[in-house]
């Protein structure tokens, strides 16, 4: 995952937590967990909103091609990904769901999903230029991280959990002028 360093200022992606689906030297590609959108997933994917974890909403996957949606889903412990038909595995117990798949035939596999408008991308190299100008900070993702609920401060929890001293920038106040 890359966290968003605390001198990231870009709107979009202040404070960000992006889950990393594929990073080659033709390019990255990633979704935004923690930014929801005000759409619920019932409204333009009733067949996912059942398979869909809470808050039950659209999330702004990033910047790029926000009129396509992208479905990160959490299987359920011990579910083996390779024979199942509708999902590519990305790692561990993520997998990206392929929305036109049948979400009845999955259920007794994938624990929860999370649906994203758009994606963060990068050309060749560029992302790699990001991490040498230090905007973002790697960290290994958790599967509770993609279906967390909005009460949660991914970026915080994140944060909180990686090696001396990064938990100190958890506590990092959104506007230094209130601090």
């Amino acid at each position: 995952m890359l966290i968003a360093s605390t001198t990231l200022t870009e709107s979009i992606f202040t404070r960000s937590v992006i889950y990393m689906i594929e990073h080659n030297e033709d390019g990255s590609l990633g979704v935004i967990l923690n930014q929801m959108s005000q759409t619920a997933v019932h409204n333009l994917l009733p067949r996912w909103t059942d398979l869909a974890a809470s808050p039950r909403a659209l999330f702004i996957g990033g910047p790029v091609k926000q009129d396509s949606a992208l479905c990160l889903g959490v299987l359920k412990p011990g579910v083996d990904p390779a024979p199942i038909e509708g999902i590519r595995h990305v790692d561990g117990r993520v997998v990206l769901v392929d929305l036109d798949a049948d979400p009845e035939q999955l259920v007794e596999a994938i624990e929860a999903v999370r649906l994203f408008a758009g994606y963060a991308g990068w050309s060749s190299g560029q992302l790699d230029g990001e991490l040498g100008q230090d905007s973002w900070l790697l960290a290994s993702g958790l599967p509770r991280d993609i279906t967390a609920p909005a009460t949660v401060d991914v970026w915080s929890s994140v944060l909180r959990r990686q090696p001396w001293p990064l938990p100190l920038l958890s506590t990092f106040p959104q506007d230094v002028m209130q601090n």
